[in-house]
């Protein structure tokens, strides 16, 4: 292609378009700019300084001056629900819905914040009511996850399951382990009312949706043994060495008392000692330490502390070695500093000896199948919060 001269004409033509197009841009902008009240960039210096209480009076001017701010009424919504005032959000988001200018995708927004200001407040018919006016729209998959959690709330667990099972289709995303659990919650339900058949109905359902659910087992063998059938409960408890090896804590008394029962105590206790040898546990460790020192004695009980001890090191050994030591000895001197001993790291070991949510770290002293800081399932490991610390 040859080059013409006339080429170098259209350089400062083109310059000249492009300086006139940003002109008009900085113009339109500094329009715009000057149409917004200046309290609006208040409330925005207050919303980046980290002072809401002060950005929402901000706000809450300019509406007064142009209430078409749509989306500033939005964002007043959800500044009202983070500070608490759950009121004043449900009459922000109410006034809202009510306008007729409102286009169908604002009014969804607008729906989905009233349910979540309802959710907040624990008005759970509410916010019921709105989410479910949501299951159809482009909001119907997170409308569905927040009426879960008000069947959870409500311990509707049927629609619990009826909701998990719908949020699968949705998402594609398993909700096994959540579903056995509802079944689990059912089953406890039925034992309450004394229909053995049909809670063991529910406790084979959770099995069926997840073979690992641990606590369908559980309660399969607290059903067994209610009926006496003994042997049947010890197969079921033991099956969960096949599911998840380190829930065997859980069951170790259960397991201990079920061989008295049948006069295989001894049976039983052998059976846990080979459980703490493969799956170390502090739980499992206090229900063998108890046994053999109420069985055999303070120096079998002594040894198998310290034999626990050198596999695996851990505070809560050494306060039940020294409570075993406290036992055998015969001096008094030795006694009372070994009470003193043990004094110093029973106090440790109260605070080392919880269970910790894995999803949310909340800490307790029992075991929960739900966190009741999270709501999640099965987020409390067996394990105690001093294990966690040698893990990591």
């Amino acid at each position: 292609m040859e080059f013409e001269v006339w080429w170098l004409l259209g350089i400062p033509i083109l310059f000249g378009l492009g300086w006139l197009a940003a002109r008009v841009d900085i113009k339109h902008l500094v329009t715009e700019s000057r149409a917004l009240p200046r309290s609006y960039f208040r409330g925005l210096n207050f919303l980046f300084n980290e002072q809401p209480d002060k950005a929402i009076d901000a706000f809450l001017e300019v509406v007064r001056v142009d209430p078409e701010t749509i989306e500033l009424h939005f964002a007043l919504g959800s500044l009202f629900r983070r500070r608490g005032e759950y009121d004043r959000a449900i009459r922000m988001h109410q006034s809202l819905l009510e306008r007729a200018d409102l286009g169908p995708e604002q009014k969804v927004t607008a729906l989905a914040a009233l349910g979540e200001d309802y959710l907040r407040a624990g008005i759970l018919d509410r916010a019921e009511d709105a989410f479910r006016q949501l299951t159809d729209s482009s909001y119907g998959p997170q409308a569905r996850v927040h009426l879960l959690s008000i069947c959870e709330q409500e311990k509707e667990w049927g629609r619990a399951i009826e909701m998990a099972q719908a949020l699968e289709a949705d998402t594609g995303q398993a909700r096994r382990r959540e579903i056995a659990q509802y079944h689990c919650e059912l089953a406890a339900g039925e034992a309450i009312r004394s229909n053995a058949q049909a809670a063991r109905g529910q406790l084979e359902a959770a099995l069926e949706t997840n073979r690992k659910c641990v606590r369908a087992n559980i309660q399969l063998g607290d059903l067994a043994r209610g009926e006496g059938r003994m042997d049947d409960a010890l197969a079921l408890w033991m099956r969960i060495e096949t599911q998840q090896p380190s829930y065997l804590a859980l069951v170790g008394q259960r397991l201990l008392e079920a061989h008295r029962d049948l006069g295989r105590g001894d049976e039983g206790l052998r059976l846990l000692i080979g459980y703490l040898e493969r799956y170390p546990s502090p739980d499992l460790l206090d229900t063998v330490f108890q046994s053999v020192l109420e069985t055999q004695g303070a120096e079998a009980a002594y040894r198998v502390v310290r034999d626990e001890l050198r596999r695996n090191p851990t505070l809560l050994g050494l306060d039940h070695l020294l409570e075993a030591e406290i036992v055998a000895t015969q001096s008094a001197d030795r006694r009372r500093d070994l009470e003193l001993m043990r004094q110093l790291v029973h106090g440790h070991t109260r605070r080392l000896a919880r269970y910790r949510c894995e999803a949310c770290g909340f800490k307790a002293r029992q075991f929960y199948w739900q966190c009741p800081a999270c709501g999640g399932w099965e987020t409390f490991p067996p394990v105690r919060s001093e294990e966690f610390e040698l893990a990591s």
